[in-house]
């Protein structure tokens, strides 16, 4: 597995927020987000520019330590005004950027996961943004491609974090295990972006490797990253599931926090 350029994730935190904010504008900023169905539009919107916000902070300040809200200058917009929320979104995402590109993708700084650098916010952030994205037209019914890379990238991470909610004993985490059993993902648009996940007996393990399995998904690359990140139902008939069902969803059961 190869981490994508520092540049090339920074150049995603500006692209997703651009897509991300041509899909709120004019929309219905109270409807609710079927994904994440605790919020609305609006809500979503907030979420993605305050974390924007707060790793602008992070990277900035070199923080050694996690940085309370109250501490991210103009962590929220500023009233309920579309047009204030989307000039404060393209803001957050812009300083965000400028923060991480002037540090470069090696400079030690807090973060919640095994990698304590402006590195991992800069990918984490292109992630939370494109897939967010995936919320915001799911609520206004738009179509959703994302480049086959950062898909594919996303999935990579998402299994990055779920071993390492295992390995810091978190309840669901730790259930994803089980001798003999494998899961197997293959998009079918995009050579290589192949996944084996094998559950052990203490955890489970991942590796890229096209191999038979317990269960297999394919489909396009979009389709298998919103499936595995529960964007997109595994019946919406874009992806194909071959064996046994329980196991996938087993796992997407499981593999809900962060």
């Amino acid at each position: 597995m190869t981490l994508l350029a520092h540049d090339h994730y920074c150049e995603e935190i500006l692209r997703q927020t651009d897509g991300l904010r041509a899909l709120i504008n004019g929309a219905d900023l109270d409807a609710k987000v079927p994904t994440c169905p605790e919020w609305t539009l609006r809500d979503l919107a907030v979420h993605v520019g305050g974390a924007h916000r707060w790793v602008d902070e992070i990277v900035r300040t070199r923080a050694t330590e996690a940085v309370p809200d109250e501490r991210v200058p103009q962590f929220t917009p500023d009233g309920d005004d579309p047009a204030v929320l989307d000039a404060w979104l393209a803001d957050g995402a812009a300083k965000t950027v400028a923060a991480l590109r002037e540090a470069g993708a090696g400079q030690p700084v807090w973060a919640w996961a095994w990698d304590r650098s402006t590195g991992f916010w800069a990918r984490r952030m292109a992630h939370e943004t494109a897939v967010h994205r995936a919320d915001a037209a799911v609520t206004v019914n738009a179509d959703y491609e994302v480049a086959p890379e950062l898909a594919a990238d996303t999935i990579d991470e998402w299994l990055e974090i779920v071993s390492f909610a295992q390995s810091e004993g978190d309840r669901e985490a730790v259930e994803l295990r089980g001798a003999g059993r494998s899961l197997h993902l293959h998009a079918t648009d995009t050579p290589g972006a192949e996944w084996l996940i094998e559950f052990g007996d203490d955890r489970f393990t991942w590796r890229r490797a096209h191999e038979k399995a317990t269960v297999a998904v394919r489909g396009p690359m979009t389709d298998l990253m919103l499936v595995f990140n529960r964007r997109q139902g595994v019946d919406s008939g874009r992806v194909e599931v071959l064996g046994e069902r329980e196991l996938l969803d087993f796992w997407l059961e499981r593999a809900t926090f962060a």
